[in-house]
């Protein structure tokens, strides 16, 4: 039987910590030292500034997370002033005589 069909629309997912990554994170903190990580972190560092392009990507992604999208509309072609009753009444009168 699905359980899917029958769960009253709640989602099937595990809710919470994923366990099996919690197991992974605890073995490493209990594995690794401060200084170790530093180490790392400046070998990583040391890779960026050589050139290493997949080095760069993960050291900033870290230090500055991952950036944003930002979406553009391209659909107006005003600049970004306030819109007058001319502009208006220009706009108005080109989208009434095109259409």
């Amino acid at each position: 039987m699905d359980k899917r069909k029958n769960n009253g629309g709640n989602s099937t997912k595990a809710k919470g910590v994923d366990r099996r990554k919690n197991e992974y994170k605890t073995a490493l903190a209990s594995s690794s030292t401060v200084e170790e990580v530093e180490e790392v972190i400046k070998v990583l560092k040391k890779q960026a500034k050589e050139g290493d392009l997949a080095a760069v990507k993960l050291f900033l992604e870290y230090y500055l997370g991952r950036p944003t999208q930002e979406v553009l509309n391209t659909n107006v072609n005003i600049d970004e002033k306030e819109l007058t009753k001319e502009i208006i009444d220009k706009i108005k009168n080109t989208i009434s005589s095109e259409y």
